[in-house]
């Protein structure tokens, strides 16, 4: 199963709490690390279809939790999924920073390039 597949299928609360801490992280790095994990205009539209047609269903459910929510669960995904797609482009540094709403949410997070060379 895939990040993507894992983390669209969180509860609302564990949504709400990464979302919570991506904004948070953005002061941190994450503003700077999310401009160096682009990926292409193909790569990107079909992670956002992914992403999309994962939580179109879940909408009204996570709303109701908390406004915004779908909104800010695709935000998340979003981000981390990018990074996970484009990670050998980021330095760990950028890596940890765009995973990290995930890391403890039960999510499998595939480890930065550099940390596989060490192995």
């Amino acid at each position: 199963m895939t990040f993507v597949e894992q983390a669209t299928v969180l509860p609302p609360e564990s949504l709400t709490e990464a979302f919570g801490r991506l904004v948070a992280l953005r002061r941190h790095g994450g503003k700077e690390a999310s401009r160096a994990a682009v990926p292409s205009a193909a790569e990107n539209s079909e992670l956002d279809n992914k992403i999309r047609s994962a939580l179109l269903p879940r909408a009204a459910e996570l709303n109701a939790v908390d406004a915004g929510l779908h909104s800010g669960a695709r935000a998340a995904i979003s981000t981390t999924a990018r990074a996970i797609l484009k990670r050998g482009k980021l330095t760990p540094e950028q890596y940890q920073v765009l995973v990290e709403p995930f890391v403890d949410r039960g999510v499998e997070i595939p480890p930065h390039p550099s940390q596989d060379a060490g192995n």
